[in-house]
């Protein structure tokens, strides 16, 4: 499977419990934090969930 990397660019401040969630699902607990997953389905849906908040390369 081919990587993702994912940048959170956009605060959490003010966002729905469930986006705040997905993003420390995600491995995120700060601006401008890079991870790196697998490009799962699941990963994809989370990504899409809070695609507003994050920035995604592949």
């Amino acid at each position: 499977m081919s990587k993702v990397r994912i940048k959170q660019v956009r605060s959490a401040i003010n966002r729905e419990k469930s986006q705040k969630d997905t993003l420390i699902a995600l491995g995120l607990r700060k601006m401008n934090q890079v991870v790196e997953h697998e490009a799962t389905p699941a990963i994809e849906g989370m990504i899409r969930k809070v695609s507003h908040l994050v920035k995604v390369e592949r």
